[in-house]
Formats: C-alpha cells, structure tokens, sequence
C-alpha cells in the first residue's frame, strides 16, 4: 500500500476505547486508520447495568455497534484485520503490519485489550451468553445481590473476588479449579472474617439449565447448584505490539503509561483493559479521550 505522507495515528482495536479514540481524532480532523480483529471484550457483555445512561442496562454489542455508527458518521471507516508487526522507522514514524499491508504513521494508540481466561469445561460460553457465568463483580455484582454464588479460583485473585462479592452476598463459595486453592496464613484469616465457604475439591465440570441455574460438579462426584458462578482466573493482556517497542508494562503484560495515556515509547499511546488500572467501560473510554486529545495537541505542535 503506498502513502504519500504518514498518517496522524493508527489506532489498533475498535472497542469501547479504540473507537472512542477514533470519534476525537476524526472531529480533531487528524487522518487516521483504525484496525480491528473483530474480538472486542464488549461482544461477550450479556446486559451491562453500569454504563450510565441505561437504567434498564444495555447490551456489550449494542454499545458497539452506537459507537461504530457514530465512527461511520465522522467518515471513520474500521479495517479488519489483525495488526501484526510494528517498528519504528528512521524517520521517527511507525510502521505498522495487517496481513500484507503497511500504514506509517506519526503515532499510535493501542486499545487491544485484554482476553478473559475461561475454564477449559463444556457449556461455559453459553453459560456466558446468558448472563449465568460471570468476569467482573464490579460489573454486575449489584445483580447478584442475596444470590448464591460460586467463584471458581486458583490464587489471590479468587480469594480477592470471593471477599468482594461477600459486600453482596453472604452466600459466597471458593472451589480451586486446579489442585488445591493456594493461601497464605494471612489469607486464611481474611477469608475467617467473612463467611465465605472455601471447598477443598477440584472442579470437574459447569452445567446449567436453561433457567439459568449453575451446576458445579467436584472430582470427589458431589455436586451443588448455585444463582451465578463467577470466574477468577485473571486476564491475557493484548500487549505484544508495545512490547516489541520496548513498552514498561507490569509482570501480566499491563502497560504503563503516564497522565496522558503515553507509554514508555514516544509517540505510543495506550487507552482501556490494555493499560494497568481498573478494566471498565467508562475507564477505557476516559483514558481514549485523554489520549486522542495528547496526540492532537503532539500534532499541532
């Protein structure tokens, strides 16, 4: 693909942050490209009920799908397609790969996000698709209020959401859903002060009806029905672009970036699940406004 001069920005994702990114810079009139895999973690939202505005909730897709329309209506068109490869040139400018195409450009923003780590256990998807299992107790935690809920961990972050959704409920189960929940002595106090129930068997299998009522089956055969099960077994972060600039990011593949969204690298920024800090919606969009606007404001010198 020849380009007479670099692009502004080439934004890599177009979810909740990427096309937020996108809306600023078209109505900054930058000329940018926006790349997409098709993978937003929004499409795996059943109804979300904190994203304000929507008091009887509005679905992951249907978020997508207004922001997309709003995109379109600023002549911002989204390319399929997975962005493989990025470098710096000599020039300063980056370049960056989708199959056999080339984009160079003056900066970048990745909003690639972050993958849910699922259970390797039949039905889950589905289970997902109906609002029965569960990522983000700061999501939806509300909708769980007095249900009985089963949270399937392997470490801290298990214990972590367990004692979170106990603000909501007192019905709260731990099972490990490989060997034995590992937990300190310091731990083990923490989950005492709280009537949390940790079970010591593995989980063998998920079932649920159609009803929605979740079956978790142990190894030892003994099986118990719960509202919702939530799974806490952390993220795979989208990061590998920005690492193969030399991004700072956490032990996870988090990066860091500064108060205007700015990585280690100059001129690559980063907005949404993909930046180390709270995973939301709202969050991811904030942190796009701040850095569509850092880039214009670069630009214009």
């Amino acid at each position: 693909m020849e380009q007479a001069e670099p692009l502004d920005c080439v934004v890599v994702g177009a979810g909740a942050a990427g096309l937020t990114c996108a809306i600023y810079l078209a109505r900054f009139r930058r000329r940018i490209a926006v790349i997409d895999s098709g993978a937003s973690r929004l499409l795996s939202i059943p109804t979300s009920h904190n994203y304000p505005g929507f008091a009887g909730g509005i679905h992951g897709d249907d978020i997508l799908q207004r922001l997309r329309a709003q995109a379109t209506h600023y002549g911002i068109g989204v390319t399929a397609g997975v962005a493989e490869h990025i470098e710096r040139c000599d020039d300063g400018c980056f370049a960056v790969t989708v199959d056999r195409a080339q984009w160079r450009t003056r900066t970048v923003i990745l909003a690639t996000g972050v993958l849910d780590v699922e259970p390797t256990l039949p039905d889950v998807k589905r289970a997902v698709a109906q609002g029965c299992v569960r990522y983000c107790p700061i999501c939806d935690g509300y909708e769980a209020i007095d249900k009985k809920i089963a949270v399937l961990g392997r470490d801290k972050s298990g214990l972590a959401e367990s004692l979170f959704l106990n603000h909501f409920t007192a019905d709260v189960s731990l099972f490990a859903l490989h060997g034995e929940l590992r937990m300190t002595d310091e731990d083990r106090a923490r989950l005492a002060r709280s009537s949390v129930r940790a079970v010591p068997h593995t989980v063998a299998r998920l079932t649920f009806d159609e009803r929605g009522a979740m079956t978790v089956w142990l190894d030892n055969g003994q099986f118990e029905h719960f509202d919702v099960v939530y799974v806490a077994l952390g993220t795979l972060v989208n990061s590998g672009l920005a690492q193969m600039l030399g991004a700072s990011c956490t032990d996870n593949g988090e990066l860091l970036v500064d108060s205007h969204q700015q990585t280690s690298v100059d001129g690559l920024y980063a907005a949404g699940d993909i930046v180390a800090g709270l995973n939301q919606i709202t969050v991811a969009m904030g942190q796009a406004a701040i850095a569509a606007t850092a880039v214009h404001n670069r630009l214009r010198g």
